[in-house]
């Protein structure tokens, strides 16, 4: 690929291979601050699923959710684990703290209904696994919710990546903080290590963990990572994590994730030909800013806002209807949590964990 051609048609889903008819419909479980800011309206502007069944406790808390959606059916979580409205949907997006993703996921498995469900997968890998085995014993779809994934930026600089137009790729840098205490209060399930499986390694240093994945397509062999917590809120998880991760291709990657630093993320990767630079990616609407330099060419893209939250559910969609399977699958899911159980053990022992 040539510099001057990686930014023709940018906004291009090359995921979408067939046109598709209908929707997805889908019971919501969780009706949280990202449900109600983010999901639900991504759902909406979605054009492939639709929200039927809200799953709340107490279901009356959710009532204007309700009827600000036009959702009919409302129910709470020991119902819906009972199969209560499992005629209204076909999929269910969980939106719930980490520690029960498995709960609703096999559930939803057991009812024959395709899982989408929010990252981590679950708190351990062993959690996660029958999650994954639930799934594929009911033939279902299970997508892990990395919705960078279906982010036309991202998905651009994989391509640019797999295209060589930076060389080799020898260094990447991603990192992602935001200041957590000033949109929940300290009793937050965020902050409960039983209910979150960490602190902001999980949260938020998730987020250039796959990414860096995805757009290397390749696996890390080694992670060392340190933690810090100062405050007390933070006493129970790590309030600031830094990884140093390296990869089977000989890519080194550093990633750093904190819960109480200015609201910032970046991504950038530095090849033995040229560099790619990608403006703030991790935040939910990406602005599309992004500089490449191969050689000597340096050029600067920017484009219009994109809600990868809404990519995302279409992409869902797309897969449930045409049986097309995820790239971010259940195993993609595992992926992750094998390295962040490798970061908490290497923080612990102060030394570097090996990666199968």
């Amino acid at each position: 690929m040539a510099l001057e051609d990686a930014f023709s048609d940018f906004m291009r889903r090359d995921w979408e291979a067939e046109a598709t008819t209908g929707t997805v419909r889908l019971a919501v479980i969780g009706v949280g601050h990202f449900a109600r800011q983010r999901a639900l309206p991504a759902i909406v502007d979605s054009a492939r699923c639709e929200t039927t069944v809200l799953v709340a406790s107490p279901p009356e808390s959710v009532a204007d959710v309700a009827e600000t959606y036009g959702v009919d059916h409302v129910v709470d979580y020991n119902p819906f684990l009972e199969g209560a409205c499992v005629d209204a949907y076909d999929a269910v997006y969980i939106a719930a703290p980490n520690a029960v993703h498995g709960q609703y996921a096999t559930a939803a498995a057991e009812f024959e209904k395709h899982v989408l469900c929010e990252k981590p997968l679950e708190t351990t890998v062993e959690r996660a696994r029958a999650v994954v085995d639930a799934c594929v014993d009911a033939g279902v779809t299970l997508m892990t919710a990395y919705r960078l994934q279906a982010e036309p930026t991202v998905r651009r600089t994989r391509e640019l990546v797999q295209d060589g137009v930076i060389g080799d790729v020898v260094q990447v840098h991603g990192g992602f903080s935001h200041p957590l205490l000033e949109e929940a209060g300290p009793d937050t399930w965020r902050l409960d290590p039983d209910v979150a499986g960490g602190g902001a390694l999980v949260d938020l240093g998730i987020y250039p963990l796959n990414t860096i994945r995805f757009v290397l397509a390749c696996e890390p062999t080694g992670v060392y990572a340190t933690t810090r917590s100062e405050d007390p809120p933070f006493a129970n998880v790590d309030e600031h994590v830094a990884i140093q991760l390296e990869y089977e291709t000989g890519t080194t990657a550093s990633c750093t994730a904190s819960f109480d630093a200015h609201a910032r993320s970046a991504l950038e990767l530095v090849g033995t030909d040229g560099m790619i630079d990608i403006e703030s990616p991790f935040g939910g609407v990406v602005p599309q800013e992004m500089t490449v330099e191969s050689g000597d060419v340096r050029m600067e893209y920017t484009g219009p806002r994109v809600d990868e939250v809404r990519e995302e559910f279409d992409y869902f969609g797309y897969c449930v209807l045409t049986g097309t399977d995820p790239e971010p699958d259940g195993e993609d899911g595992l992926a992750d949590l094998r390295a962040i159980e490798a970061a908490y053990e290497s923080a612990e022992t102060g030394r570097q964990v090996a990666l199968e």
